[in-house]
């Protein structure tokens, strides 16, 4: 799989109209293959995260003055060695609509494994009706885990739906004071016209193009500091178009990185985006100055 990153994007070129007759039967074979092995691969998560999801419907709890939870690896899988070391902000990690925290157990493992032991899972509820709302409580439980770490800053990694509330709480309600970086996964940043029961339910409604929600997020964010980073499938069937999972916005210091081959539910848990969601994150210098493409296997 080759994930590719694009710096401060706006645009999505897209394949010619005129690209040569003779070549569009070999490259439609190619994408039917490869829509095939993305939509197998999203039958096996989802049967996966079906035997999972139980296990996240509790909230984690937490002692008042508990530090984030750290995952415990067995002896042969101690941490690798990074840079940043200690200094690294707590992660949060924000799941999708009607989904849980338990999407994010590989994820979680592999930030783990990799230096990053403050990270903590948030459940909102299924039953939540507006991303205003949401993003005001995603908000409070930041303040709490500030609190709780002595750290003034955290990183955000939010799945789908997640991502649209973390983006709302940094650009609408201040939260750029207290979130360094945020990478979304699959997040309908533009809108979606694919989501599924459109219309049916009142946080569904707010991800559609055009929605009030979408437009707020078109106003003018001058002097955000938090770095977004949006990581998009072009095989991602709850996208439509695709790139609306990319940030396109003049005020907001933003990467799209290009994912090949997998679908949305793939994204949280392929170790081909774990890896470019721990570089992401521990990146401590502004993505203005980066160039060029990286290919993850």
């Amino acid at each position: 799989m080759k994930v590719t990153k694009v710096t401060k994007v706006t645009k999505v070129t897209k394949f010619l109209p005129f690209f040569p007759l003779c070549l569009r039967p070999v490259r439609h074979l190619q994408l039917s293959a490869a829509l095939l092995r993305a939509t197998t691969l999203e039958l096996a998560i989802l049967a996966g995260h079906l035997l999972l999801y139980p296990s996240g419907l509790v909230p984690e709890r937490r002692d008042p003055g508990a530090k984030p939870r750290s995952v415990e690896l067995p002896p042969q899988a101690a941490p690798l060695p990074t840079g940043g070391g200690p200094s690294h902000p707590p992660a949060v990690l924000l799941h999708g609509f009607v989904d849980n925290r338990s999407v994010f157990v590989l994820l979680r493992r592999s930030l783990a494994r990799h230096g990053r032991r403050q990270v903590e899972c948030l459940n909102y509820s299924p039953l939540t009706c507006d991303v205003r709302a949401a993003a005001e409580l995603l908000g409070r439980h930041i303040e709490e885990i500030c609190a709780r770490t002595g750290h003034h800053e955290v990183d955000i990694v939010g799945h789908s739906l997640g991502g649209l509330i973390a983006r709302y709480y940094v650009q609408c309600l201040g939260g750029d004071q207290r979130v360094r970086t945020l990478v979304t996964l699959g997040t309908p940043h533009s809108g979606t016209t694919v989501a599924p029961l459109a219309g049916a339910h009142p946080i569904v409604r707010q991800m559609r193009p055009g929605s009030t929600v979408i437009e707020e997020l078109r106003k003018p964010a001058p002097g955000c500091r938090t770095r977004f980073v949006s990581f998009w499938s072009d095989l991602d069937q709850l996208m439509a178009p695709v790139e609306t999972a990319c940030i396109d916005h003049p005020d907001l210091l933003a990467q799209n990185v290009r994912v090949s081959g997998i679908g949305h539910l793939a994204l949280p848990v392929h170790p081909a985006v774990a890896a470019g969601i721990r570089q992401a994150l521990d990146s401590s210098e502004s993505a203005a100055g980066a160039s060029g493409a990286v290919s993850v296997a």
